[in-house]
């Protein structure tokens, strides 16, 4: 008899239904030139910069939200990284206007099944960036050897606080805060 580990459905669904919206986020200028071999410094803070002003009004609404010490929100928490990885106040960074609506639980676990995942993500670039020479990756290596404790943890409470009457919405607001991601970077 073998054992097998199943994923989560709310997982499977996850990654198949916002599979699109990802991998458009990740055709931005700063993900096509680490692939490129092409990344440079101020490239890599226009992301940051971009990065902040999403993250910030974000964890703002992660911190109001009556969430159990299980989920470990403090140190889910990046934003503060990147105005010290870029060497300015948060005051000169600019601010997102619209972040996809975060006013329901499933809501929230969409959001944050994607910003969660992007931990991962960081810790790639980290080392890409690393061997670019460019300085300032706080932000990419936040959690460290945690990242993946944590990424699995998140997966739990995720996959506990999913129902077949919530999960539709669930994937709705990771699809839009893919979107909203996507279209912020992109804006000029």
């Amino acid at each position: 008899m073998s054992a097998t580990i199943q994923r989560p459905a709310i997982l499977h669904l996850l990654r198949t239904e916002t599979r699109p919206y990802h991998d458009a986020l990740e055709q931005n200028e700063f993900n096509r030139a680490i692939q490129q071999d092409t990344i440079t410094e101020a490239v890599t803070g226009q992301f940051l910069a971009k990065m902040y002003g999403f993250l910030a009004p974000y964890e703002t609404r992660l911190r109001e939200q009556p969430l159990g010490p299980e989920w470990q929100v403090g140190q889910r928490l990046r934003a503060h990284l990147i105005p010290q990885d870029l060497g300015v106040t948060p005051a000169a960074l600019p601010q997102c206007p619209a972040l996809p609506k975060l006013d329901t639980w499933p809501q929230l676990l969409g959001a944050m099944y994607v910003l969660e995942g992007s931990t991962l993500g960081g810790q790639v670039l980290a080392r890409q960036l690393a061997k670019a020479g460019i300085e300032g990756r706080r932000y990419f290596t936040s959690n460290g050897e945690q990242t993946g404790p944590l990424w699995k943890s998140f997966c739990q409470l995720l996959a506990e606080a999913a129902t077949e009457d919530n999960q539709a919405e669930i994937v709705a607001s990771a699809a839009s805060t893919f979107q909203t991601l996507h279209a912020w970077i992109e804006k000029p």
